[in-house]
């Protein structure tokens, strides 16, 4: 049954209302309950991914009143920042502007993803200012010493993406990779979290508009629009939200073979309110096209469907300490996008709160230590099956998003909005 926006909110405050998670709706899709599922009222989604297009707004005071006019440079941990727009003239205030694709001066596998997430954890940062007079200093800072500390996005959470192949016959590198692709179709990697990413369950934007409440890295945060890129077929959003208040876990940065990459957690409510939300939701991921892209080309050469990337996989990657031969290097740790390899008392561990899932050190160790299954994607038009070695997209904490983000609506600490406007494409 769908219901009004009103009428759902009216249930959620006396505790009337079923809200459950994506994951949830395919179980009962699967299982036939067709009475529980026109009763669903709201539905959680959520992705953790890669996203480029993101940046962050920071200000902050560095120095007394009147000892500069302006800042002309300025580099965090050695990520170089935009001042302003605003010059703060003689206030000795930075207004800065952070890319989240870019990448530290002095060390190239450190980017703004990872910066961010340090700042989210408390960690004192150094601030180093060169001013328009020549005069230059530096300075350690923290989050807490921000007035103000907003992430923000151009272009996040596609509804799902692709996943990339190389058909050329040389290496290619890029950011949608840990490594350079190797060529001839050898390894195939892929973005996206399936049946459970936010706008496969409102593609139509019936629900989602300017000012929907989300969690953006576990803190509340608004949509403010579509992003650039975004068509009918593809939407993706754009968004603000506070970054004290975020979940370190959820966010940082991911070393790829073309520079350090940042990522991005979001959360998003769905409210049933429109007979196309009601559809969508009972999709799966085999009902969801995932193209294949030539990454020389960047041009689509097949299509597959996320069933392929998702059904039938390993979400995490599994540990076989009795196989580890003490090598004199390990290449899983070395080639972990994430540093999250490490050694205890000379056996390999995994720090899960680092691990991003991605599978790919189970490509790099001879002896399979670390194992996983992440499927296949075949080419329909001559049965060619090539291996998935890179996820860029964690679903594993994206179903625990949207758990997380389930609890809260429940508690009602997490209010669900109506939109102010509806989103032009």
């Amino acid at each position: 049954m769908v219901r009004t926006f009103e009428e759902i909110v009216s249930r959620l405050d006396k505790g009337e209302a079923i809200v459950l998670t994506a994951q949830e709706i395919s179980e009962l899709v699967e299982e036939g309950d067709e009475s529980t599922l026109r009763e669903v009222d709201v539905v959680t989604t959520a992705t953790r991914g890669i996203m480029s297009g993101t940046y962050a707004l920071l200000s902050f005071q560095v120095r007394a009143p009147r000892i500069f006019t302006k800042a002309e440079r300025v580099l965090i941990n050695g990520v170089p920042a935009f001042v302003g727009p605003c010059p703060n003239e003689r206030l000795g205030i930075l207004d800065l502007i952070i890319f989240g694709t870019a990448k530290s001066e002095t060390d190239p596998t450190y980017g703004a993803g990872h910066l961010f997430q340090d700042l989210v954890r408390g960690k004192s940062v150094e601030v180093e200012v060169r001013t328009e007079d020549g005069y230059e200093f530096s300075d350690n800072v923290s989050l807490q010493d921000m007035a103000v500390a907003r992430l923000l996005a151009s272009r996040n959470i596609f509804r799902n993406y692709h996943a990339f192949v190389n058909r050329s016959q040389t290496s290619v590198r890029s950011i949608f990779h840990a490594r350079e692709f190797k060529p001839g179709l050898k390894e195939a990697t892929f973005s996206g979290a399936g049946h459970i990413s936010p706008l496969e369950n409102d593609p139509s934007l019936k629900y989602i508009g300017i000012g929907t409440r989300v969690l953006v890295n576990g803190s509340e945060g608004f949509v403010i629009g579509t992003g650039t890129r975004s068509t009918p077929d593809h939407p993706n959003l754009m968004m603000i939200s506070d970054m004290k208040g975020m979940n370190p876990e959820y966010m940082g940065g991911f070393k790829t073979s073309a520079g350090p990459e940042c990522i991005v957690s979001w959360a998003v409510p769905i409210a049933v309110i429109d007979d196309s939300i009601a559809m969508a939701i009972r999709k799966r991921d085999a009902d969801i096209p995932l193209p294949i892209v030539d990454i020389f080309e960047r041009k689509r050469i097949s299509l597959a469907n996320y069933g392929e990337a998702w059904q039938n996989v390993d979400l995490a990657v599994k540990l076989d300490t009795e196989k580890c031969i003490d090598c004199v290097e390990c290449h899983a740790a070395i080639g972990c996008p994430m540093d999250a390899i490490n050694f205890d008392i000379g056996k390999p561990r995994i720090d899960r709160k680092k691990c991003f899932n991605c599978g790919f050190c189970t490509t790099l160790c001879p002896q399979n230590v670390f194992r996983a299954k992440l499927g296949k994607i075949k080419l329909p038009d001559n049965g060619i099956e090539i291996p998935i070695v890179c996820r860029q997209t964690d679903r594993l904490r994206s179903l625990r998003l949207a758990e997380e983000l389930k609890k809260r609506i429940l508690s009602n600490s997490f209010k669900i909005t109506q939109k102010v406007e509806s989103l032009r494409i």
